[in-house]
């Protein structure tokens, strides 16, 4: 492929973050990776690139050869135009707050994926930071490739998504950066507006549920069980649908016609069943995926205060009974000692609280905007204490892919 104009920086040198690097440098792109630890980082950046390996016959693999491998986020940001942030949802507000200074009018931002609300997050700390200048935040529904490292300068991509929703901030922004990734990712979808990307979440339905049940089985065997095959019982299958039927509820309740786990597993994945206990075991893909080999792993540590808190929070606000969802969270609290609400993307914190559905709509979609009150078109809060995200990071472990 003939080299692109475009220039990339991928945020993240994690799993997902070495293979999209990697990729996008063998599609010939000018790509910059950063990561916020240089020593981790090091032997790509005296290697020059990264070895990209494909479990699909037909998926790409090659040397990626990169322009840039930086832990200075100036050299980052100034030396692309779409920046991908590929790291996990509690780090997004720490990136943004260290983009501010650097980004300018016409880069994109996309966020891989955003969790739940990530968009509205990023844009809102940017906003505080004084960084008002047209960038434009984006986020996907789910991260493209199924992915991991092999070695500290190699990657491996297992499959990439044919369908990828994506929603910009606001939503009639979208087609302008579906367009400027379109060369590298036409898998990139119009995802509506990211209330839908974000309450389509379905892992924040999966991976907390199934991981609070079988705590005791994760911890007594170091996760050594298939986490969907062996991990999602009748009873577990029967508690996520009502989480899922919450969720979905939730999404009702905000104007958004949200896709049913079941929906998903069949849009996906092509599996069916009469039940959601069926379907998951119906889906070979969840065949021979281990259990994380601890509680303190992402499945909690981020898609509770990432993904379902911020559902929970909007059921809350907009009057949905959303007991179940509460009832994972506390325990996830109590498991972790910590405050998983207090961390999490509730409304007050992201300064959209005091918005109706009419105005919170109109903020995401973008549409009406002269008919928005101010606080809808600039919702303003209190700063977001930076604890929540070093306290985050603390508890993190590396584990399983999406």
């Amino acid at each position: 492929m003939n080299k692109t104009n475009t220039r990339y920086t991928v945020i993240g040198a994690g799993n997902g973050g070495k293979a999209m690097a990697a990729h996008l440098a063998i599609m010939g792109f000018e790509v910059t990776l950063y990561n916020r630890t240089a020593e981790n980082v090091a032997a790509i950046q005296a290697r020059g690139g990264i070895t990209l390996e494909s479990q699909d016959p037909a998926g790409p693999r090659g040397f990626g050869n990169l322009a840039r491998v930086t832990s200075d986020m100036k050299v980052a940001i100034e030396n692309c135009e779409i920046a991908m942030i590929v790291t996990p949802a509690y780090a997004h507000y720490d990136i943004a707050q260290k983009a501010a200074p650097f980004l300018q009018a016409g880069q994109v931002v996309v966020l891989n994926p955003g969790r739940t609300l990530g968009a509205i997050e990023f844009n809102r700390v940017l906003d505080q930071e004084g960084c008002q200048n047209g960038v434009i935040v984006a986020e996907t529904q789910t991260f493209i490739y199924a992915s991991r490292s092999d070695g500290p300068t190699q990657a491996r991509i297992f499959r990439a998504k044919d369908a990828v929703p994506l929603a910009a901030l606001p939503a009639t922004k979208t087609p302008a950066v579906l367009e400027k990734l379109a060369p590298a990712y036409p898998q990139f979808i119009d995802g509506g507006d990211v209330l839908q990307t974000g309450i389509n979440n379905i892992g924040a339905i999966f991976h907390p549920t199934i991981s609070i049940l079988n705590a005791g089985w994760i911890e007594a065997t170091n996760g050594g069980f298939q986490f969907y095959i062996d991990g999602v019982t009748p009873t577990v299958a029967h508690l996520m649908e009502v989480l899922d039927r919450e969720r979905v509820t939730v999404a009702s309740a905000v104007g958004v016609r949200a896709t049913t786990a079941r929906e998903w597993l069949k849009m996906a994945y092509n599996a069916d069943g009469d039940n959601l206990h069926d379907a998951i075991h119906n889906h070979s893909g969840y065949r021979g995926i281990n259990a994380p080999p601890t509680l303190t792993h992402r499945y909690i540590t981020e898609d509770i205060p990432m993904s379902l808190v911020p559902i929970a929070s909007l059921g809350n606000h907009y009057g949905v009974s959303v007991r179940g969802m509460e009832s994972i969270i506390r325990l996830a609290c109590i498991a972790h000692q910590t405050d998983y609400w207090r961390r999490g993307r509730t409304l007050e914190r992201l300064g959209v609280k005091h918005l109706s559905v009419s105005e919170l709509t109109r903020y995401v979609t973008g549409r009406s905007t002269h008919q928005m009150p101010i606080g809808a078109r600039h919702p303003k809060l209190a700063p977001i204490s930076v604890t929540r995200v070093e306290q985050a990071r603390k508890i993190n472990s590396k584990g399983l892919l999406a």
